[in-house]
């Protein structure tokens, strides 16, 4: 069962206007990492007629995150309410399911409580959901702020630290790339979401227990199938604070495995149900040979060289993902 808390500024009793946009921070453990948030979100540039408010949804969290949310609330502007939501089911997919049903607003923003948005970062993201109805969600331009020096050849892993540039023109993602944006600077169009994405999804992101990743990109693949479109607005900028203990090979494995474990959801979801059982093989012996050829060429380097390392964990654990995924499926039944 879920058990929620919502704790409201005072603004919320006292200012009744309709809302249309909402800002989602969901966070665990996040008491350290808020006020930066808080403080970029406090700077914003061009709101005038925009009716926005700010959810901070706390995901199970043990450390002081709620009383750094009753801080910021003593004076935090009345003309937008900061509200604290209590999720006590961790994974990400939860906390993005409670901000779904509890806002009013028409476009819901994602932030994670470690992306700094930039001082237009509001503005942007609400003109474009007015400017473009049909579509159904969209992603910002994310650049990494790395607090250490990065791992040799960290390029080849890039991509999977929700980095994103895509150029600077606007553009639609297209099903063939298979490629879609991550959750940190989303904007969703919320009844695109009530309509599409299911109450339980397959994969429910990181917590103690697990590792899996892709809970986003199993929502927003709903939202695809549903007939909306997705896309980038680059003019939507986020820096993600990527702290040294994330670059650290004993954070990395874990990672990478998690990654790996989930694509068997990410794969399937856009497939026909015919086409599943023949890309079922397809991949299986994809991933078995990139995983050999992996081996044959960095064997004497896993030790030593992380990159290659987590390359071979994400082939390995990409191989045993349909097979992970099923045990969840039948433990859920079983319950």
């Amino acid at each position: 069962m879920s058990h929620s808390v919502v704790l409201s500024s005072p603004a919320i009793e006292t200012v009744h206007r309709p809302c249309n946009f909402t800002i989602a921070i969901c966070t665990y453990n996040g008491a350290k990492r808020l006020p930066a948030v808080f403080d970029h979100l406090r700077q914003q540039l061009g709101t005038q007629g925009i009716h926005w408010e700010i959810f901070v949804i706390d995901n199970n969290s043990s450390d002081a995150t709620a009383d750094v949310v009753r801080q910021y609330q003593q004076d935090w502007p009345s003309e937008v309410p900061l509200r604290y939501f209590f999720e006590q089911r961790q994974g990400a997919a939860y906390a993005r399911q409670l901000a779904m049903k509890s806002a009013q607003s028409e476009l819901v923003g994602f932030l994670d409580d470690d992306n700094l948005p930039n001082e237009h970062w509001v503005a942007e993201a609400y003109g474009f959901g007015q400017k473009y109805p049909h579509v159904g969600a969209y992603g910002s331009q994310i650049h990494g702020q790395f607090e250490c020096d990065l791992p040799e050849d960290f390029e080849r892993i890039r991509s999977f630290f929700a980095l994103t540039q895509r150029g600077e023109a606007a553009h639609v993602y297209q099903p063939r790339l298979r490629v879609l944006p991550p959750s940190a600077g989303l904007v969703v169009r919320r009844q695109a979401w009530l309509n599409n994405v299911p109450e339980q999804l397959i994969l429910t992101g990181r917590h103690d227990e697990q590792m899996l990743t892709g809970e986003d990109l199993e929502a927003i693949s709903h939202i695809r199938r549903g007939n909306w479109e997705i896309w980038h607005n680059p003019a939507m900028k986020v820096r993600h604070q990527i702290p040294a203990h994330r670059l650290q090979r004993s954070y990395l494995l874990p990672f990478f495995r998690g990654i790996g474990l989930s694509r068997h959801v990410t794969r399937m979801i856009n497939m026909p149900l015919w086409q599943r059982p023949i890309m079922f093989w397809v991949y299986i012996a994809n991933d078995l040979r990139k995983a050999l050829h992996h081996l044959v060429i960095y064997r004497s380097l896993l030790k030593t060289h992380t990159v290659s390392a987590c390359e071979l964990q994400l082939y390995l654990s990409s191989l045993m993902s349909p097979f992970y995924i099923w045990g969840i499926l039948i433990k859920r039944r079983f319950r």
